[in-house]
Protein backbone atom coordinates (compact mmCIF):
# COMPACT_ATOMS: atom_id res chain seq x y z
CA UNK A 1 0.00 0.00 0.00
CA UNK A 2 1.34 3.44 -0.93
CA UNK A 3 -0.28 6.78 -0.23
CA UNK A 4 0.11 10.16 -1.88
CA UNK A 5 1.81 12.84 0.19
CA UNK A 6 0.47 16.22 1.23
CA UNK A 7 2.78 19.26 1.13
CA UNK A 8 2.78 22.00 3.77
CA UNK A 9 0.61 24.45 1.82
CA UNK A 10 -2.00 21.83 0.98
CA UNK A 11 -1.97 20.54 4.56
CA UNK A 12 -2.78 24.05 5.79
CA UNK A 13 -5.51 24.49 3.19
CA UNK A 14 -6.96 21.07 3.96
CA UNK A 15 -7.24 21.94 7.66
CA UNK A 16 -9.09 25.13 6.70
CA UNK A 17 -11.47 23.11 4.53
CA UNK A 18 -12.11 20.67 7.36
CA UNK A 19 -13.07 23.57 9.63
CA UNK A 20 -15.24 25.28 7.00
CA UNK A 21 -16.99 22.96 4.56
CA UNK A 22 -16.20 19.98 6.80
CA UNK A 23 -17.80 21.71 9.83
CA UNK A 24 -15.14 20.43 12.25
CA UNK A 25 -13.89 22.57 15.13
CA UNK A 26 -10.20 22.79 16.02
CA UNK A 27 -10.69 20.90 19.27
CA UNK A 28 -12.50 18.09 17.41
CA UNK A 29 -9.62 17.70 14.97
CA UNK A 30 -7.10 17.81 17.81
CA UNK A 31 -9.03 15.14 19.70
CA UNK A 32 -9.11 12.87 16.66
CA UNK A 33 -5.41 13.45 15.96
CA UNK A 34 -4.42 12.80 19.57
CA UNK A 35 -6.49 9.62 19.61
CA UNK A 36 -4.61 8.41 16.53
CA UNK A 37 -1.28 9.20 18.19
CA UNK A 38 -2.25 7.28 21.32
CA UNK A 39 -3.22 4.24 19.25
CA UNK A 40 0.10 4.34 17.41
CA UNK A 41 1.97 4.42 20.72
CA UNK A 42 -0.09 1.50 21.98
CA UNK A 43 0.72 -0.42 18.79
CA UNK A 44 4.50 0.09 18.92
CA UNK A 45 4.91 0.17 22.70
CA UNK A 46 2.16 -1.72 24.57
CA UNK A 47 2.06 -1.17 28.34
CA UNK A 48 3.85 -4.44 29.08
CA UNK A 49 6.97 -2.93 27.48
CA UNK A 50 6.94 -0.14 30.07
CA UNK A 51 4.25 2.29 31.12
CA UNK A 52 6.33 5.45 31.50
CA UNK A 53 5.82 7.80 28.54
CA UNK A 54 7.47 11.21 28.25
CA UNK A 55 5.54 13.59 26.00
CA UNK A 56 7.49 16.55 24.59
CA UNK A 57 4.93 19.26 23.82
CA UNK A 58 5.46 22.23 21.53
CA UNK A 59 3.63 25.57 21.54
CA UNK A 60 1.25 24.91 18.62
CA UNK A 61 -1.28 22.42 17.31
CA UNK A 62 1.25 19.58 17.22
CA UNK A 63 1.73 20.08 20.95
CA UNK A 64 -2.03 20.04 21.45
CA UNK A 65 -2.16 16.65 19.71
CA UNK A 66 0.45 15.44 22.21
CA UNK A 67 -1.58 16.67 25.18
CA UNK A 68 -4.66 14.83 23.92
CA UNK A 69 -2.60 11.69 23.28
CA UNK A 70 -1.23 11.82 26.83
CA UNK A 71 -4.76 11.87 28.26
CA UNK A 72 -5.75 8.82 26.23
CA UNK A 73 -2.54 7.04 27.21
CA UNK A 74 -3.33 7.63 30.90
CA UNK A 75 -6.70 5.98 30.39
CA UNK A 76 -4.97 3.04 28.68
CA UNK A 77 -2.93 2.47 31.83
CA UNK A 78 0.27 4.34 30.96
CA UNK A 79 2.06 6.81 33.22
CA UNK A 80 2.64 9.90 31.07
CA UNK A 81 4.85 12.83 32.05
CA UNK A 82 4.55 16.14 30.21
CA UNK A 83 7.39 18.43 29.14
CA UNK A 84 5.67 21.67 28.07
CA UNK A 85 8.07 24.62 28.42
CA UNK A 86 6.22 27.13 26.19
CA UNK A 87 2.68 26.80 27.48
CA UNK A 88 0.05 28.57 25.41
CA UNK A 89 -2.38 31.06 26.92
CA UNK A 90 -5.02 29.90 24.47
CA UNK A 91 -8.08 28.55 26.28
CA UNK A 92 -8.07 25.25 24.36
CA UNK A 93 -4.50 24.40 25.36
CA UNK A 94 -5.12 25.49 28.93
CA UNK A 95 -8.11 23.15 29.13
CA UNK A 96 -6.08 20.27 27.70
CA UNK A 97 -3.39 20.89 30.32
CA UNK A 98 -5.96 21.13 33.10
CA UNK A 99 -7.52 17.83 32.04
CA UNK A 100 -4.15 16.15 32.52
CA UNK A 101 -3.53 17.83 35.86
CA UNK A 102 -6.95 16.64 37.02
CA UNK A 103 -5.75 13.09 36.33
CA UNK A 104 -2.61 13.67 38.36
CA UNK A 105 -0.33 13.62 35.32
CA UNK A 106 2.96 15.31 36.25
CA UNK A 107 4.53 18.17 34.32
CA UNK A 108 8.31 18.57 34.32
CA UNK A 109 10.79 21.30 33.37
CA UNK A 110 13.69 18.83 33.17
CA UNK A 111 13.45 16.91 29.91
CA UNK A 112 16.85 15.24 30.10
CA UNK A 113 16.24 14.16 33.68
CA UNK A 114 12.83 12.74 32.79
CA UNK A 115 14.32 11.00 29.76
CA UNK A 116 16.47 8.89 32.08
CA UNK A 117 13.33 7.54 33.73
CA UNK A 118 11.01 6.81 30.84
CA UNK A 119 10.25 3.88 28.56
CA UNK A 120 9.00 5.77 25.52
CA UNK A 121 8.98 9.33 24.15
CA UNK A 122 6.32 11.12 22.14
CA UNK A 123 7.73 13.95 20.03
CA UNK A 124 4.91 16.47 19.55
CA UNK A 125 7.04 19.62 19.41
CA UNK A 126 6.83 20.76 15.78
CA UNK A 127 4.47 19.67 13.01
CA UNK A 128 3.93 20.38 9.33
CA UNK A 129 3.96 24.17 9.75
CA UNK A 130 7.51 24.26 11.17
CA UNK A 131 10.18 26.23 9.34
CA UNK A 132 13.33 28.10 10.25
CA UNK A 133 15.86 27.60 13.01
CA UNK A 134 15.25 25.49 16.11
CA UNK A 135 15.72 27.58 19.24
CA UNK A 136 16.04 26.71 22.90
CA UNK A 137 14.68 25.06 24.87
CA UNK A 138 13.71 22.79 21.99
CA UNK A 139 17.16 22.54 20.39
CA UNK A 140 18.50 20.71 23.43
CA UNK A 141 15.40 18.50 23.59
CA UNK A 142 15.71 17.47 19.95
CA UNK A 143 19.40 16.72 20.46
CA UNK A 144 18.51 14.57 23.46
CA UNK A 145 15.92 12.63 21.44
CA UNK A 146 18.47 12.27 18.65
CA UNK A 147 20.98 10.64 21.00
CA UNK A 148 18.76 8.61 23.31
CA UNK A 149 18.29 4.86 23.10
CA UNK A 150 14.71 5.27 24.34
CA UNK A 151 12.29 4.70 21.42
CA UNK A 152 10.58 7.81 20.07
CA UNK A 153 7.26 8.21 18.26
CA UNK A 154 7.06 11.45 16.26
CA UNK A 155 3.75 13.20 15.61
CA UNK A 156 3.32 14.13 11.92
CA UNK A 157 7.00 15.03 11.55
CA UNK A 158 10.22 14.41 13.47
CA UNK A 159 10.83 17.78 15.10
CA UNK A 160 13.34 19.99 13.21
CA UNK A 161 12.62 18.25 9.89
CA UNK A 162 11.51 20.21 6.84
CA UNK A 163 8.14 18.97 5.67
CA UNK A 164 9.37 18.91 2.10
CA UNK A 165 13.04 17.99 2.48
CA UNK A 166 13.39 15.94 5.65
CA UNK A 167 16.16 16.34 8.25
CA UNK A 168 18.33 19.46 8.35
CA UNK A 169 21.85 19.22 6.95
CA UNK A 170 23.37 20.23 10.28
CA UNK A 171 22.47 21.20 13.83
CA UNK A 172 19.76 19.73 16.06
CA UNK A 173 17.90 16.95 14.31
CA UNK A 174 20.40 16.36 11.50
CA UNK A 175 20.75 12.73 12.60
CA UNK A 176 17.31 12.42 14.22
CA UNK A 177 15.38 9.51 12.70
CA UNK A 178 12.92 8.24 15.33
CA UNK A 179 11.73 4.68 15.53
CA UNK A 180 8.12 5.54 14.73
CA UNK A 181 6.10 8.20 12.90
CA UNK A 182 2.36 8.83 12.90
CA UNK A 183 1.32 10.97 9.92
CA UNK A 184 -1.91 12.85 10.53
CA UNK A 185 -4.52 13.06 7.75
CA UNK A 186 -1.93 12.03 5.14
CA UNK A 187 1.84 11.49 4.88
CA UNK A 188 4.04 14.49 4.17
CA UNK A 189 6.91 14.48 1.60
CA UNK A 190 9.52 14.12 4.37
CA UNK A 191 8.61 10.44 4.75
CA UNK A 192 10.93 9.61 1.85
CA UNK A 193 13.74 10.16 4.40
CA UNK A 194 12.10 8.20 7.21
CA UNK A 195 13.31 4.68 8.03
CA UNK A 196 11.13 3.46 10.91
CA UNK A 197 7.59 2.21 11.40
CA UNK A 198 5.11 4.54 9.74
CA UNK A 199 1.42 4.93 10.59
CA UNK A 200 -1.29 7.15 9.13
CA UNK A 201 -4.20 8.46 11.18
CA UNK A 202 -6.96 10.15 9.24
CA UNK A 203 -10.18 8.26 9.86
CA UNK A 204 -12.21 11.46 9.85
CA UNK A 205 -11.42 12.77 6.38
CA UNK A 206 -14.60 13.30 4.30
CA UNK A 207 -14.32 11.67 0.86
CA UNK A 208 -15.05 15.02 -0.83
CA UNK A 209 -12.04 16.62 0.87
CA UNK A 210 -9.82 13.63 0.10
CA UNK A 211 -10.84 13.86 -3.55
CA UNK A 212 -10.12 17.60 -3.71
CA UNK A 213 -6.52 16.99 -2.60
CA UNK A 214 -6.14 13.77 -4.59
CA UNK A 215 -5.52 11.75 -1.44
CA UNK A 216 -5.85 8.01 -1.00
CA UNK A 217 -8.19 6.69 1.67
CA UNK A 218 -6.51 3.73 3.41
CA UNK A 219 -8.63 0.86 4.65
CA UNK A 220 -9.01 1.11 8.43
CA UNK A 221 -9.84 -2.11 10.22
CA UNK A 222 -12.55 -2.47 12.85
CA UNK A 223 -12.53 0.51 15.19
CA UNK A 224 -8.86 1.37 14.60
CA UNK A 225 -7.97 5.00 13.88
CA UNK A 226 -4.59 4.18 12.32
CA UNK A 227 -3.09 2.13 9.51
CA UNK A 228 0.52 0.97 9.38
CA UNK A 229 2.23 1.30 6.02
CA UNK A 230 4.49 -1.62 5.08
CA UNK A 231 8.20 -0.84 5.02
CA UNK A 232 9.36 0.28 1.60
CA UNK A 233 5.82 1.06 0.45
CA UNK A 234 5.25 4.29 2.32
CA UNK A 235 4.29 6.93 -0.21
CA UNK A 236 4.10 8.03 -3.78
CA UNK A 237 4.61 11.49 -5.19
CA UNK A 238 1.54 13.68 -5.21
CA UNK A 239 0.32 14.33 -8.71
CA UNK A 240 -0.50 17.95 -9.55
Amino acid sequence: MSLRTLNAKDATDLDKDLMSVGAFSLDQLMELAGLSVSQAVYQVHPPEKGKRVLVAVGPGNNGGDGLVAARHLWHYGYQPTIFYPKQSKNELYQRLSEQLKNLGVPFTDDFEGALKNTDHVVDSIFGFSFSGEVREPFAAVITAMENTKVPVTAVDAPSSWSIEDGPPSSGPGAKFNPENLISLTAPKPLVSHFRGRHFVGGRFLPPSVAQKYNLDMPEYKGVEQIVELPAGQNTKTQEV
